[in-house]
């Protein structure tokens, strides 16, 4: 199974910026916060692991 990591660069009403930190990657990744833990905020680090986002710590 396929596993990334991700920081949320922006966020922006009921969406997040994620950029990912584990591959160099090209431009962000638009998610709605309602799949993303209800605390996130700008700098949060992310593991995106069996189509649920969980927070780094």
């Amino acid at each position: 199974m396929y596993t990334f990591q991700y920081r949320v660069a922006s966020i922006d009403g009921d969406y997040a910026n994620l950029e990912r930190i584990d591959e160099q990657e090209d431009g962000y990744k638009l998610v709605a916060r309602a799949l993303l833990p209800p605390e996130i905020k700008e700098g949060t680090k992310l593991l995106y692991e069996m189509l649920q986002y969980t927070i780094l710590e």
